[in-house]
């Protein structure tokens, strides 16, 4: 990898349409999981970077319309708190999180008039996560980029669940989820010696360097 570049350009991986081979890891209903990879058409990655940065005129409000420059004063403190993934198995799936992709569970919260259960993943430290049970709920919604980990409850045994939708198959609509790493090619190597199976390899792929991976457990199908 170039020296030069940011570490993210190179090691986003982006989660996908897919699923791991293991029954034992996979967060997933399909019986026949597969993992996928896209790139972008880019023989020379450097010199893509450097020509979309200083491509800023790009980023303008006048080439991008309904865009506002200033947001509302009212917005002032806004951040994206989480991403809702609706799963099927909570057991598949915190493994899937916890082990492969290294997150903890922040926080996890049951409604059992409801039927379902929240369990929150993210990369903080839980160790500096108060003790109590409502300063910590408080603790989690104030963390950003987490995951929430939806689970109505009885959809792990049901014969008749078939999943859902997973977004990157007709109609469209969801795409992917980012996990940053230090070195791709070593994340790729764990991740095979856990099970995972690889549609494409960074090797294998039309860019330098790789994007990867899964398919969120929310869009199942």
């Amino acid at each position: 990898m170039a020296a030069s570049l940011p570490r993210a350009a190179f090691s986003l991986l982006s989660l996908l349409n897919s699923t791991i081979s293991k029954p034992s890891l996979s967060p997933f209903s399909s019986p026949t999981p597969s993992f996928f990879i896209i790139k972008p058409k880019v023989t020379n990655f450097s010199r893509f970077i450097s020509s979309s940065m200083a491509s800023d005129s790009k980023d303008s409000t006048s080439n991008n319309p309904g865009l506002h420059a200033t947001p509302d004063e009212a917005t002032k403190g806004y951040f994206l708190q989480q991403t809702m993934f609706r799963i099927k198995d909570p057991k598949a799936s915190l493994e899937f999180y916890s082990k492969v992709l290294g997150m903890s569970l922040l926080k996890r919260l049951d409604f059992p008039e409801m039927k379902f259960s929240l369990y929150f993943m993210g990369y903080e430290d839980t160790t500096s996560a108060p003790s109590d049970p409502v300063e910590r709920t408080a603790w989690t919604f104030s963390q950003k980029a987490t995951l929430e980990l939806t689970h109505n409850w009885g959809t792990e045994s049901d014969p008749n669940f078939t999943g859902y939708h997973n977004g990157n198959s007709e109609p469209r609509g969801f795409g992917h989820i980012g996990v940053t790493v230090d070195d791709v090619y070593k994340a790729c190597e764990r991740f095979e010696s856990l099970g995972v199976e690889f549609v494409k390899k960074p090797l294998d792929a039309l860019m330098d360097e790789s994007h990867w991976y899964s398919r969120p457990p929310s869009y199942e199908k």
